[in-house]
């Protein structure tokens, strides 16, 4: 353990099965429940079917057997080589803060949860109650089509699950009365890894059925998913492995190899409806939201940088919005918070610029100008699959302040969520900015929880999936003049 001030034990909990030989294309798919704020006051209801569906329809109401109101949509869409067409209903007119039952129509078997569901939406801006949200990146599928107790060729025996061990997903599942939403700014599933894993021998598929290996581990990772989407708003932004079928083709595969339907975000896409329309932002790429004390920001960090800067995923994905569309939104969206509504200004993206290891320069170079001159409080990212946790920094130079009352932006990295090949190492020397780090060596897989205890003072969790223990803590207080709802 780097840096250490805090530490945790390890646990055991549900055996994961070995990788199958050959891969079954979706025999045991579910409906893939999912929900996204939109607003305080509405929600959208997400899930998946065989068919078309000529208007998705929810149920919903206040009691778990009076789903006596009905929200429906035309929305209902699919991509070539997907098995099912993805549905999107929002339920509109709801109160903040409110806990609502709910009921998609038409689903398939699922063996993980059971309908009807529940949800609560959104806190309003200013609302100055404590509450807690999740982060949790780079997590991808496990069992026998992802992480599990057998290893690619080059894995770390201690970044192995353990028969028994409890996963992150589990882990989020079991603590979901601890947070009030989950945020993952990117590379969910490693669908595009089944080049990868064929290639080593991990599974068995020929090439001609690669479309079906990616449709399988996609849909495996949202079936494994749905005991933490069907109960809390899944907040998402987009990563590397999101946009086409063999983890970043025009850099180490023939991208020739991808078939249409599995290029250019598609499956992001067509899976999820972030509320960008209530901020000017664009699709599931950029968008901001309030909730509570707190202004959220999900910024694209692969394409869109705009400002003669390309994002390290274009050109062979994007761009999805006009020259300088997402630059020019960022600011104005930055310049309009509020913060004596919205104190804390938290932003999200994949990529990280400072951390011991692989650095993003060019997203550096387009956002952090922004990030300094309005303020923002915390960026998180992910991307190196590690954690952590950064002195405030602006411009190369540590903030003397460190946590207590810092004007330089805080950045953590946490994309030690757990994917087919493990963790990453850090760079043999740490840089002089980092003050807790955990990777590889330790082998413990995580997630983050970010509590908002007042305007002053936030405070940030890495928890170990394996047993829920917290192994790093550290607390950002801000001076501030707020107004007399936000003191403590």
């Amino acid at each position: 353990m780097r840096f250490s001030n805090s530490v945790g034990a390890a646990a055991t909990l549900v055996a994961l099965a070995a990788p199958a030989k050959a891969l079954l294309y979706n025999v045991s798919l579910n409906s893939q429940v999912r929900m996204a704020f939109d607003g305080q006051t509405g929600m959208t209801v997400s899930w998946n079917t065989y068919e078309q569906l000529s208007s998705p329809t929810v149920m919903w109401g206040s009691s778990p057997d009076q789903l006596v109101n009905k929200a429906t949509s035309d929305v209902s869409i699919t991509y070539a080589t997907s098995l099912t067409y993805d549905n999107h209903v929002t339920i509109s007119g709801l109160k903040p803060n409110t806990k609502y039952y709910y009921m998609p129509l038409d689903m398939l078997k699922d063996q993980y949860t059971r309908a009807p569901y529940s949800f609560t939406t959104g806190r309003v801006a200013g609302d100055m109650t404590p509450y807690t949200a999740a982060v949790v990146i780079d997590l991808g599928t496990v069992g026998a089509e992802g992480l599990s107790t057998t290893p690619e060729s080059g894995v770390a025996a201690n970044n192995l699950l353990k028969p028994g061990q409890q996963t992150t997903i589990a882990s989020m599942a079991k603590s979901a009365d601890s947070y009030e939403f989950v945020v993952h700014p990117g590379d969910m599933a490693y669908a595009d890894y089944w080049l990868k894993e064929e290639y080593t021998g991990y599974i068995n598929v020929s090439m001609a059925d690669g479309y079906k290996a990616y449709e399988s581990i996609l849909d495996a990772f949202y079936d494994e998913l749905t005991p933490v989407t069907t109960q809390k708003p899944y907040m998402v932004g987009p990563g590397n492995h999101e946009a086409n079928c063999d983890n970043g083709g025009y850099k180490t595969w023939n991208t020739s190899i991808c078939v249409p339907g599995q290029l250019n975000f598609t499956g992001y896409i067509n899976h999820f409806r972030m509320p960008s329309e209530k901020s000017g932002g664009v699709g599931n790429f950029w968008y901001s939201y309030d909730h509570g004390m707190t202004h959220y920001v999900i910024v694209d960090m692969e394409t869109d940088f705009g400002n003669g800067i390309s994002g390290p995923s274009e050109p062979i994905s994007g761009p999805f919005g006009q020259t300088n569309e997402q630059y020019n939104w960022l600011e104005n969206d930055l310049k309009s918070v509020d913060r004596s509504v919205t104190p804390w200004l938290v932003v999200f993206g994949h990529r990280p610029w400072y951390t011991s290891g692989a650095l993003c320069l060019e997203c550096q170079e387009a956002f952090e100008p922004l990030f300094d001159q309005y303020n923002v409080d915390l960026y998180m990212s992910g991307h190196n699959h590690y954690y952590e946790r950064i002195a405030p920094i602006a411009n190369n130079v540590t903030d003397p302040n460190e946590l207590n009352n810092p004007s330089a932006p805080w950045h953590i990295i946490n994309g030690a969520a757990g994917h087919w090949g493990g963790l990453d190492s850090f760079d043999t020397t740490m840089q002089n900015y980092s003050r807790f780090g955990l990777d590889s060596t330790e082998g413990i897989y995580g997630w983050s929880k970010l509590t908002f205890h007042n305007c002053t003072h936030m405070t940030h969790e890495y928890v170990a999936s394996v047993n829920g223990t917290v192994l790093d803590t550290a607390t950002l207080y801000k001076q501030r003049t707020c107004d007399s709802t936000c003191d403590a």
